[in-house]
């Protein structure tokens, strides 16, 4: 899928990153619930690639701990620089955020996490982005 059919899509679109399969799958079913077309990436380094390749999307959800050179907090970091528009969501079970870990707007939730929970953090934190 180029840019040009990402722009097409009437629903919005998240990049979800997890290295967990089952993990992945869980939380991208999730985040379709809420109306978004779901991209997934296996690693944060694999994310970042993607967005730079394709940066019309609007939801970041990643875990903290994948396997590369980037992890969860990098990935947010990166980019809540590079493209502010993104609403971005980091989830982790083991790591908590230590100041600086993560932007001020990204938001952080432990693991394990509800759908309802999930689906609360979409409607507060990127309302703009969901239908």
């Amino acid at each position: 899928m180029d840019e040009a059919e990402f722009a097409r899509l009437n629903e919005p679109i998240a990049l979800v990153v997890d290295d967990e399969p089952l993990i992945l799958m869980d939380t991208a079913d999730m985040i379709a619930d809420e109306g978004y077309a779901i991209v997934e990436a296996r690693t944060a380094d694999e994310a970042f690639e993607f967005l730079t390749r394709y940066s019309s999307l609007q939801l970041l959800f990643t875990d903290v701990q994948t396997p590369g050179h980037l992890d969860g907090f990098d990935l947010a970091r990166k980019v809540a620089d590079r493209w502010p528009h993104i609403c971005v969501i980091v989830a982790s079970g083991a790591a908590k955020p230590k100041p600086g870990d993560i932007p001020e707007n990204a938001t952080f939730i432990s693991k394990p996490f509800s759908a309802r929970l999930v689906h609360d953090v979409l409607r507060e934190r990127c309302v703009s982005t969901t239908p």
